[in-house]
């Protein structure tokens, strides 16, 4: 079995552990959450870049055997420099939108992410690819991860707010939104309270850790281990925290739909020197 190392700016990247522990439960994980810095989304480029490449090197130090990057912001400032530092499979998010243009009845997709990532090269060269035909409704979420990551994500607060982002992309006639920043997967409840149970909604966890179990069937391969991937067991669950591991601990139990009492766990102080 490997150990897969999962790094975000703070509690967002829950939503992708939560789908690791679902297709890949067999597996040791580390959940590396920057919470002390997040969010990510406001700071500088050159911030983002240096600040995600070091604690991708603490993963790999701490004996990863990959790692996802599962915050777009530091995929989209990032993940080149950390692929050229690490040699070993480095997973990015970057919003969905490609599967939200075919998905799309009438072509209007609404885009929520953070200002870093709708800045970022990577993901203005992502859209330049896609369909002329297809609108894209651009719209930063400024002050939701915060609020998600104090445990708000469904208080009246955080709904006052959204619905004032989401008013562009209603506007507009979108029939379908991106979710895209990994911290807002936590937000279906509120979105479908504002908006209805019509709108799809699209993130992309269960692509990001379908790419990560290619990548460790090739490492498998590579490395001629050939034990069975389909393993019932259960493995560990490190929480490593900036800030506060056991709050970590504690929204990892309310935000995830996994059942973490199956697995090994562990929380740790990330320290002071990195």
């Amino acid at each position: 079995m490997s150990l897969i190392g999962v790094f975000d700016s703070g509690v967002g990247g829950l939503s992708i552990l939560d789908e690791a522990l679902r297709q890949l439960p067999q597996h040791d994980y580390i959940y590396l959450a920057d919470s002390a810095n997040a969010p990510y989304g406001e700071k500088s480029p050159d911030w983002i870049a240096d600040r995600s490449l070091s604690l991708c090197k603490y993963l790999a130090q701490a004996g990863c055997d990959a790692i996802v990057v599962a915050c777009n912001t530091a995929t989209a400032e990032a993940i080149k420099d950390i692929r050229a530092a690490i040699p070993i499979p480095i997973v990015g998010v970057e919003p969905g939108i490609k599967p939200a243009a075919m998905q799309s009845a009438n072509g209007i997709v609404g885009v929520l992410a953070t200002e870093a990532t709708l800045n970022s090269d990577k993901f203005n060269a992502l859209l330049s690819t896609l369909p002329n035909h297809c609108q894209f409704i651009k719209q930063a979420g400024a002050g939701l991860v915060p609020l998600i990551e104090a445990g708000k994500a469904n208080d009246g607060e955080t709904l006052e707010l959204l619905a004032k982002h989401l008013e562009p992309i209603q506007a507009a006639g979108s029939d379908t939104i991106v979710l895209g920043c990994t911290h807002y997967p936590f937000l279906r409840k509120a979105i479908r309270k504002l908006l209805g149970e019509k709108i799809t909604l699209i993130d992309t966890s269960e692509a990001v850790v379908k790419q990560l179990k290619r990548q460790l069937e090739t490492l498998a391969l590579n490395q001629g281990d050939f034990a069975d991937s389909d393993s019932s067991e259960y493995g560990a669950v490190h929480f490593f925290s900036s800030k506060d591991e056991q709050a970590l601990l504690k929204m990892a139990q309310d935000l995830m739909h996994t059942d973490l009492k199956n697995h090994r766990i562990s929380t740790a102080q990330l320290g002071s020197a990195l």
